[in-house]
């Protein structure tokens, strides 16, 4: 499941819908992202973007033995200690949890198409990121 909003969420509402009735669930893994010191604004493609999200999603699913998963990603104007992703991960074992959720997140630092500004400065991507995604090849 891919969301992206402007919308704010709720980590542990997100959580208890995910997993609604799941016996087959013996891990849940989760990484949400705030804003840290400055105004950021992020803006996107619209239908690209889910796309792409969807492909890094159904990777994550090929790779692991995941019972479910979501991604949620707000854009807009953000202010410091907002929530800005969520990453959920749900499956029978922590293992496949743990990576999947990490490897999601290494997906979403480099592939997804999202511009972030802080204040009025484009924010430049990271080669620490990109290393950290060159693992999962």
């Amino acid at each position: 499941m891919i969301r992206v909003q402007t919308e704010d969420f709720d980590i542990c509402n997100e959580i208890a819908a995910l997993t609604k009735d799941r016996s087959d669930v013996g891990a849940v893994v989760t990484f949400s992202g705030l804003v840290r010191d400055v105004t950021l604004t992020l803006e996107h493609y619209p239908g690209m973007t889910e796309r792409e999200l969807g492909k890094i999603e159904a990777e994550a699913n090929a790779r692991w033995s995941l019972q479910a998963c979501l991604i949620v990603h707000r854009i807009g104007t953000l202010e410091p200690g907002d929530n800005i992703v969520l990453v959920v991960t749900a499956s029978a074992h922590r293992r496949d949890a743990f990576e999947a959720a990490e490897f999601l997140m290494d997906y979403l630092k480099t592939r997804a198409p999202f511009w972030k500004r802080e204040g009025e400065d484009w924010v430049e991507a990271k080669a620490s990121d990109d290393e950290a995604a060159e693992r999962w090849k």
